[in-house]
């Protein structure tokens, strides 16, 4: 089946949030946020899938990425056009290695979920909104008449925001045991089992509202780099305000660009500013960062040219809402013969957010932790005939499931970790995306 790129301009002075908004009432809106496919400022939104696979039990997720895709005519200047939106939770990693099954599941989500879309809403900061097909004959009429409908949805003002509210948020474990998970983490260190690893906790409250709407007040307060929005439907949804991209494939080029290494950055200039140098000189972040930089170039090295993986970039401090962090770049050239199932299916779950070596980390927090990740620490994110893949690990991210909402925070374990400081540095994680959606700690919680 040949496709041909169609693009038409709109005329609308709504905002990405906004515009979302519009598509509330249909059936699995998704949008990304930030600075995707290499573009600043870009949101990308759509609804109304063609097809859905979610699992367990559907076809296998790197497999259906791996799938032939439409031909694509000759198009008319960059695009996305369409194509999968969705998430590999970080039980899909049970699809790549046998993996113990974890800890409780207090609300369990699709393992992945991914939906193909063949038309998408475009919103760029210099020329505004474009309706984008990978056209078809089949579903020209189709097309046809869903452009009508954007367009017309988007010329009208703003719809109000619906009231959302979550909270208090409640910690899981408990401040003992998550001290614990870590003490028994550097027990697996100190014999020889990793050398580091990932151990999260989970903040959970009730939600009152759309988590659309969640997700918007958290992309209006933070405008984090990575952000994504997946309605999975009856309730259950994805809003991610990541700050970190797993992978990007451009052509042939594939890069990955792990966080690891944090300290709170702060609005007093001086408490700031040394934050920033300990961050900067401190010899454990540096080498907790350096293991999964050589991680990611293991994974990578798998499926890319032999001599192709270079580091561009390592221990770069960028800030992100109420954190420093250190920042490296892993990139390479991809096999002609490896698609982007290939490439994901080599490299997940990303490597910042298990550990090293990745299986056994991944063993140790199958023990360590109180409550099983969903799509916490997986990725959310897009494949485009077009555009090629973005990626982003799937932290800073609120899940939801009928009234229940939370969100995972973590740090990465080593031998000389303090498990008070780890406590304190999921709060300083979190912090910032409670504060955005107006929402605090259990008085339970000692951060007080």
């Amino acid at each position: 089946m040949t496709s041909t790129v169609v693009r038409a301009p709109i005329s609308s002075t709504l905002s990405p949030v906004e515009a979302l908004r519009t598509l509330r009432a249909d059936r699995h809106p998704v949008a990304l946020h930030g600075r995707w496919f290499d573009a600043p400022g870009v949101a990308v939104l759509a609804s109304e899938p063609v097809r859905v696979t979610e699992g367990p039990g559907g076809p296998d997720p790197f497999d259906a990425l791996d799938a032939p895709g439409p031909a694509i005519a000759p198009d008319q200047g960059a695009a996305i056009g369409g194509g999968w939106f969705g998430y590999l939770g970080y039980r899909a990693g049970r699809l790549v290695e046998r993996l113990p099954d974890g800890p409780h599941r207090p609300h369990p989500l699709p393992d992945w979920w991914l939906g193909w879309y063949d038309h998408v809403l475009r919103h760029d900061p210099r020329s505004g909104w474009w309706f984008e097909a990978l056209w078809t004959e089949e579903r020209a009429a189709a097309l046809a008449e869903r452009r009508e409908v954007l367009v017309e949805r988007l010329s009208r003002p703003p719809l109000p925001a619906c009231a959302v509210q979550a909270g208090p948020f409640a910690q899981a474990p408990d401040d003992a045991g998550h001290r614990h998970a870590v003490a028994r983490t550097i027990e697996h260190i100190g014999a020889g089992d990793v050398y580091q690893a990932n151990v999260c906790l989970r903040l959970e409250a009730r939600l009152d509202g759309d988590p659309l709407d969640l997700w918007a007040r958290g992309v209006e307060a933070l405008d984090p780099p990575h952000a994504a929005f997946v309605d999975v439907g009856d309730g259950r949804a994805v809003a991610s305000l990541s700050p970190e991209r797993f992978l990007r494939r451009r052509g042939r080029s594939v890069s990955s660009v792990p966080i690891k290494g944090t300290r709170p950055r702060v609005a007093d200039p001086d408490r700031s500013a040394r934050a920033h140098a300990e961050l900067r000189g401190s010899t454990k972040e540096r080498a907790e960062n350096v293991m999964i930089v050589d991680l990611v170039r293991n994974d990578l090295g798998r499926v890319c040219r032999p001599g192709s993986i270079a580091v561009p970039r390592l221990w770069q401090l960028e800030p992100h809402p109420g954190v420093w962090h250190l920042v490296s770049e892993v990139v390479g050239h991809l096999r002609d013969d490896v698609g982007d199932g290939g490439l994901l299916r080599a490299s997940f779950p990303p490597g910042s957010v298990t550990g090293a070596p990745k299986i056994r980390a991944m063993e140790v927090i199958a023990e360590v932790e109180s409550t099983a990740r969903e799509v916490y620490t997986g990725a959310v994110g897009a494949v485009s005939p077009l555009a090629g893949a973005d990626w982003n690990v799937a932290i800073r991210t609120f899940e939801t499931a009928g009234d229940a909402v939370w969100l995972g925070a973590g740090g990465g374990i080593v031998a000389d970790s303090d498990p008070d400081a780890e406590l304190e540095e999921c709060r300083t994680k979190a912090r910032p995306l409670l504060a955005a959606i107006g929402a605090e700690l259990s008085a339970d919680s000692p951060d007080r």
